[in-house]
């Protein structure tokens, strides 16, 4: 079990899906990672020398920011715009949808399940 920036990847995946089990690493920047390495595409994470591992999180830790620095960036950010008091930040604040989506139907990701109102009929 390879063990980068905190997190336990896969070992029977292919490296570049493996790498994007990190909060923060999507498939280009996995690719971007593999090619710099210079680990070729079907490798599987338990192919890999202890060398080319380390490689890897050397790699993670200079160029990206990822798990728990970038949820901290993230959270830190949305509690600026809620200082703020800005719309979006007030919309963070309502947990309401932040972006401009309809709210009179759907948004329920953002809400919550529904809540019944007494006494309404259709």
């Amino acid at each position: 079990m390879a063990r980068i920036a905190g997190v336990n990847i896969p070992t029977n995946k292919r490296v570049v899906i493996a790498l994007q089990y990190i909060h923060g690493i999507g498939p280009k920047s996995a690719e971007d990672i593999v090619a710099k390495v210079g680990i070729e595409a079907p490798r599987r994470v338990n192919q890999l020398t202890d060398a080319e591992i380390l490689q890897i999180r050397e790699t993670i830790d200079r160029d990206f920011t990822v798990e728990g620095d970038l949820r901290r960036e993230t959270a830190v950010n949305i509690k600026r715009l809620m200082d703020l008091a800005c719309y979006r930040g007030l919309r963070h604040r309502k947990g309401l949808p932040v972006r401009g989506q309809r709210t009179h139907t759907n948004a329920r990701t953002r809400k919550g399940p529904a809540k019944p109102i007494a006494g309404k009929k259709k």
